[in-house]
């Protein structure tokens, strides 16, 4: 399985992917998410799903890029791009692949600016390639194994959200995700863009490297359970208590009678 998250917030764009491949009972690191800029463009592109018909839509697509470089003004015609191909990867592969047992899957985030764009724009792209922009109200979108870290981003991401506490928000949704699921794991990609800057930077965080971070955030979740309101759990624990005593009582009066 995947984790992939990105975020759009006023000030620019946050994405982080985990790099843990999983085949069978093996398991490798490989990336999942890629930058592709110029002069004028600067977008990423991460997915989720079978890792052949990934690679295969990602080669045409970059060849595109390569082709046609300073074409597309826009990313939403970039998004068209890689649909198209998309669906090129699905009428050659789609139909053996589902004979053999896979699924064709890949599920594809897109973000970044392009000359033309207004602001950042951030994309869902759907394995039948269409798509969804993201909107202000729920300002990301998350691939693959996305339940574990939902909550969190739901309760805690706005689109003022800043690129900081966004990049922390991130970090402890793919935190939740990997204690959780055993085919997610360390090492991480966080891509970081800043609004019309068109340039994007690229990080990869090892475990050491946010271990200490880790380790704050399970005290800090211990002991915000241990400060939350409880007179509702004692009120339950007395009824609980005061049922037990009054079944031991009655017990104790029966054998008395005996």
């Amino acid at each position: 399985m995947t984790f992939c998250l990105a975020m759009k917030v006023k000030e620019g764009l946050v994405a982080l992917a985990d790099t843990r491949i999983t085949s069978g009972t093996e398991s490798i690191t490989g990336k999942k998410v890629s930058i592709h800029q110029c002069e004028g463009h600067s977008l990423f592109l991460m997915t989720s799903g079978l890792r052949s018909a990934r690679d295969k839509a990602l080669t045409y697509f970059n060849e595109d890029l390569e082709e046609n470089q300073g074409k597309y003004d826009k990313l939403y015609k970039a998004v068209n791009v890689f649909a198209s191909h998309l669906r090129q990867v699905a009428a050659e592969d789609k139909a053996v692949l589902e004979a053999n047992g896979y699924q064709f899957n890949l599920m594809s985030i897109m973000g970044g600016q392009l000359s033309k764009d207004t602001e950042h724009k951030l994309y869902l792209i759907y394995p039948q390639g269409n798509w969804v922009e993201v909107t202000d109200s729920t300002p990301y979108y998350a691939i693959g194994e996305s339940s574990y870290g939902k909550p969190l981003i739901d309760r805690a991401l706005h689109y003022d959200t800043s690129l900081e506490i966004a990049m922390k928000l991130g970090y402890l949704a793919f935190e939740a995700t990997r204690s959780s699921a055993t085919d997610v794991d360390f090492p991480i990609d966080v891509v970081l863009y800043l609004k019309n800057s068109f340039n994007m930077i690229e990080i990869r965080y090892e475990r050491e490297d946010l271990a200490k971070v880790t380790d704050w955030w399970k005290r800090r979740v211990r002991e915000t359970v241990e400060l939350c309101p409880s007179d509702w759990a004692k009120n339950a624990l007395d009824k609980l208590a005061k049922n037990a005593t009054h079944r031991q009582l009655s017990e104790q009066g029966s054998e008395i009678r005996v």
